[in-house]
């Protein structure tokens, strides 16, 4: 039921003559003026009419719809009624109760503020009057140590920091009796700071420690030290800012090399006065450098009166005032920056002038000298500075513990990764970055003048003595300092790579480079040629590096790998001539198998020749060749360490092939006995001396003898094994086997040529024992196949020295 009420009460009041009166704005005037304006005051009335009759309708239907409801809401009403009564009545007796606490309780209150106002009065008067009091006494005080001057000037401040702290936090102003005495206090707290500033001032400048350490006191006692510390340093640090300013000035430059120039014309330096300009440049610097030591030199021993001087009463040391609270040293802020304006201003005035910036890039090293010897000074500096503090040059007041400041970095406390030096030289980063760019290309230059594209001649003399004259120009310029000594070099180091490269693409590598038939051929011509530049500048730049005096041992390191790669290149350039003169002599030597060695010591048939034919023939070859092709190279050394290294190598040629010729009789031995000693007057010019051809030569020596000695006596030899390998003698017992026992080479059917290859491929004396081996092997079971009662007298000696042998290359492999 009450539902269906309330569905038609909802319905009712969104009918369209209601929603102007349930509107939020409803306005009873605006909405009469709209019924008469729109001249239907009738049937407005009308509707009003009938709606008033709906709503009481309706009202109607609500009441008797929610009849129960409203008489329960009726009974609770008055109930509610009898409660607040109730309440109402309760309220008033608390109100009551309350009013006569509050007055038990005011007037014993009001009398305890008044009572407390007037102790605190009290103590504010009794603290002013202490404060007055000594106020007076140490400003009578203050009187007498302001009389004793710079002496008591400490005391003075110690008083005046007390008075400070007495006026702090309290009003003084209109109290007579101490009013003349606050007048003469701020007086007097001007007058020390002025005289402490000035004894500070001037303690800096004749680098006193007394005075800058009494100054210090003062300023400690005044409160003020890190205040004024910081003032002092930023003092030196504009001063440097103005003085790197004014060195970099473009318009002071040029008015200082034209001080008669018109007015409003462009500053420019024009060719006639640039060497002016230039020398104005470095005046202004060197000028800068002297003002930035000073200026250093100052700070730095402020730092150090500072790490030293304790205060006498709390034995506060005054460095841990300064860099407390994470804070840096002085020196470091100082210093770093120093090195940021000076960058930042260097790269400013760069910018702003071309002159200035090819200036400083084109004459580099003398601004890192101007650096280097700034740091120098300052490193002596340093040391007397710490020698003269540690010997007794501070007052005894100052209280020093040497023990905790000698240990301590003077430059960096408490910065260990910081390096001042590398902070100095940073802002020349990118002058050097672009000297070393035009220092390599005044290196290039005159390599790519003497080797033009598609040129295939080498260079002159005159042209080599330029490219020699211009690295150790670039050498000596940058031997001001190490590191850029360093940086050069790795580039003269360029450049002689550079001449390997382009004298690489000269050299003549065809077949005419190897021919040693006629005279020298156009190529080989070339590839001399080429070898001596590679020579005479390999040559000049060690002398540059090593014999001048001047350039640092870095350069050493630097140039290694490159005059190496000039070596390598001058060995590849003589190698094909070499490789086939070598060849040459192994085609010779092994022609002596072609001749006759078997007839006895007595054959009239044999006339009696010093030597073989083979042998004179390599005699010949060998004067020819070193006199046509290796007498025009300059570099003798180099050509000797190259043919040595082609005697030793045609000695064991000849040694290899004499031990395999077959068969020898007596009248051959004496004429190979002949020809081992010609074969040292055939190697004689190829090397120095031939006994400095080491093993092959002794080899030689020793093996002469062995031709005429019994087989048991050969093999008891002790330069068998030591010197003469195993395999070569037996090699050689092979000549006096019978024809049954076979040479290794003949059981395999192969060539003495060939042979001889083989040996070259397989330089271990195991492969060869075992190829012997077989051979040996080979005979026995011949032996046996045709039921032989015995072997021949020379395999129990050859069986025996292959056991030795065998034995020997073991324990070697052990």
């Amino acid at each position: 039921m009450e539902n269906v009420a309330e569905t038609s009460t909802v319905t009712l009041l969104k009918e369209g003559c209601y929603t102007d009166f349930l509107a939020d704005k409803f306005d009873v005037k605006t909405y009469t003026a709209q019924v008469i304006h729109h001249a239907v005051i009738a049937e407005q009335l009308a509707k009003l009419a009938q709606g008033i009759s709906q709503l009481d309708k309706e009202l109607h239907s609500q009441v008797v719809a929610r009849h129960e409801d409203l008489l329960s809401q009726a009974t609770g009403i008055e109930s509610l009624e009898g409660v607040l009564q109730m309440m109402q009545t309760r309220i008033s007796a608390l109100q009551a109760a309350v009013d006569r606490i509050r007055t038990k309780i005011v007037d014993p209150y009001n009398k305890i503020v008044a009572r407390i106002t007037q102790l605190a009065r009290l103590q504010m008067a009794c603290d002013l009057l202490r404060r007055i009091i000594r106020i007076l006494y140490l400003s009578k005080r203050l009187q007498g140590q302001l009389q004793g001057g710079s002496r008591e000037i400490t005391k003075a401040a110690q008083s005046l920091n007390e008075l400070g702290y007495l006026s702090q936090g309290v009003d003084l102003s209109g109290i007579e009796v101490v009013e003349n005495d606050l007048l003469l206090i701020s007086r007097a707290r001007l007058e020390v700071e002025n005289q402490a500033k000035r004894l500070l001032e001037q303690g800096m400048e004749i680098q006193n420690p007394t005075q800058v350490g009494m100054a210090l006191q003062v300023f400690y006692n005044l409160g003020s030290l890190c205040t004024t510390i910081g003032s002092v340093v930023g003092g030196y640090r504009t001063t440097i800012h103005n003085n790197i300013t004014h060195a970099l000035d473009i318009k002071g430059l040029m008015q200082s090399t034209n001080p008669r120039g018109a007015p409003g014309r462009a500053v420019l330096p024009t060719p006639g006065n640039t060497a002016a300009f230039r020398a104005a440049l470095w005046t202004n610097l060197e000028k800068l450098m002297d003002q930035i030591c000073a200026a250093r030199k100052q700070v730095q021993h402020l730092q150090k009166v500072l790490m030293k001087k304790r205060d006498p009463v709390t034995h506060v040391c005054f460095i841990d005032e300064i860099i407390k609270d994470g804070k840096p040293d002085i020196l470091y802020t100082f210093w770093n920056d120093v090195t940021d304006i000076l960058s930042e201003e260097l790269h400013r005035a760069t910018e702003a002038s071309s002159f200035l910036k090819q200036a400083l890039e084109g004459e580099y090293p003398k601004l890192l000298q101007l650096y280097n010897e700034l740091w120098r000074r300052l490193q002596q500096y340093s040391t007397s500075l710490q020698g003269a503090l540690t010997s007794g040059g501070m007052d005894t007041s100052l209280d020093i513990t040497p023990a905790e400041t000698d240990s301590q970095d003077l430059f960096t406390h408490e910065q260990q990764d910081y390096n001042p030096e590398q902070a100095l030289k940073d802002s020349l980063q990118p002058y050097e970055a672009a000297y070393l760019s035009k220092s390599l290309s005044r290196l290039f230059d005159p390599i790519n003048l003497v080797f033009p594209m598609g040129g295939r001649n080498p260079p002159s003399n005159d042209e080599l003595d330029s490219i020699i004259k211009t690295i150790s120009s670039e050498l000596n310029v940058a031997s001001v300092d190490p590191k850029l000594s360093l940086a050069v070099s790795k580039n003269a180091a360029k450049t002689v790579q550079l001449f390997c490269v382009k004298s690489e693409q000269l050299l003549c590598t065809q077949g005419e480079a190897s021919q040693v038939i006629g005279p020298l051929t156009e190529g080989q011509r070339r590839n001399v040629t080429v070898v001596n530049s590679l020579y005479r500048l390999q040559q000049a730049v060690a002398k540059v590096i090593s014999g001048s005096g001047t350039c640092p041992p870095v350069t050493t390191e630097a140039f290694s790998s490159s005059l190496e790669a000039v070596q390598v290149l001058m060995s590849s350039a003589v190698q094909p001539l070499l490789q086939s003169v070598s060849d040459s002599i192994e085609a010779i030597i092994i022609t002596l198998h072609q001749e006759d060695f078997s007839w006895p010591l007595s054959c009239p048939g044999k006339p009696d020749v010093p030597c073989s034919l083979y042998m004179k023939e390599m005699q010949g070859f060998i004067s020819r060749v070193m006199a046509d092709y290796f007498r025009h190279f300059q570099c003798v050394e180099f050509i000797y360490e190259s043919t040595e290294a082609l005697a030793q190598r045609a000695i064991e040629l000849f040694i290899r092939h004499t031990s395999l010729l077959r068969p020898l009789g007596e009248g051959g031995k004496m004429r190979l006995a002949a020809d081992f000693a010609q074969m040292e007057l055939a190697m004689a010019p190829l090397c120095r001396r031939v006994s400095d051809l080491g093993r092959p030569y002794r080899m030689l020596r020793s093996f002469r003898p062995l031709l005429f000695q019994t087989s048991e006596l050969i093999a008891s030899s002790p330069a068998v094994g030591d010197l003469i390998p195993y395999s070569t003698l037996l090699h050689f017992f092979f000549c006096r086997a019978p024809a049954e026992l076979k040479s290794p080479h003949q059981r395999a059917e192969w060539s003495v040529a060939r042979y001889s290859q083989w040996l070259d491929d397989h330089p271990s004396e195991r492969d060869r024992l075992t190829l012997i081996r077989g051979a040996l092997e080979a005979y026995v079971q011949s032996v046996r196949a045709r039921q032989g009662k015995e072997f021949a007298p020379i395999y129990p000696i050859m069986l025996q020295l292959l056991q030795r042998a065998t034995s020997s290359s073991q324990d070697a492999r052990v």
